[in-house]
C-alpha cells in the first residue's frame, strides 16, 4: 500500500511539472503572437507571466525589452537587455540593442568596446554593426586621449 502511495506522489509531482514547463512555453507563445499583433500591454503581461514560470527565460526578458523601447521606458528596456546579456552574453540581438543606447547615449568608448565584441558574435545582424560604425563617425570620442 505504502509504494502505491508514494508511487502515485511521483506520477503526480512529474505530471505537475510537465504542466508547468508546458504553461511556461505557453505564455511565451501568446505573449509573442500579441506582439506581433501589436498588442504590447497584452504581450508584456503573458511575457511576465513566463518568466514567473521561468526566470531564466531570455526571450520573454528580450520582448520585454523591445516593448520597453517601443514604450520610451530607456531604464526597462536596459533592465531587460542587461538581463538578456546575463543569461546569455553572447545573444545577439541583445547586444545590438544595448550598442544602440549606448550610442543615443554618445557613449564613444562603450559603442566601440561593444561593436568589437559583436563582430565575434554576429550571425544574422552582422550588417547592421556598419550602421552603428557609421553613426560612431559622427560622434566626438568622449574620454579619449
Amino acid at each position: 500500500m505504502k509504494k502505491i502511495n508514494k508511487l502515485t506522489i511521483v506520477l503526480f509531482m512529474l505530471l505537475n511539472f510537465g504542466s508547468y514547463s508546458l504553461a511556461e512555453n505557453n505564455f511565451f507563445e501568446k505573449g509573442k503572437n500579441k506582439y506581433d499583433e501589436k498588442k504590447y500591454e497584452e504581450s508584456k503581461f503573458l511575457f511576465q507571466r513566463s518568466i514567473v514560470f521561468n526566470p531564466k527565460d531570455q526571450n520573454s526578458y528580450l520582448y520585454l525589452a523591445k516593448i520597453y523601447n517601443f514604450e520610451e521606458n530607456k531604464k526597462e528596456e536596459k533592465k531587460n537587455i542587461d538581463t538578456v546579456l546575463l543569461l546569455d552574453p553572447k545573444n545577439e540581438e541583445a547586444n545590438y540593442m544595448l550598442m544602440e543606447i549606448e550610442l543615443k547615449r554618445s557613449n564613444y568608448s562603450k559603442v566601440k568596446e561593444l561593436a568589437d565584441n559583436f563582430s565575434k558574435i554576429c550571425n544574422k545582424l552582422c550588417n547592421k554593426k556598419n550602421s552603428i560604425l557609421e553613426s560612431l563617425k559622427n560622434l566626438e570620442p568622449k574620454n579619449e586621449s
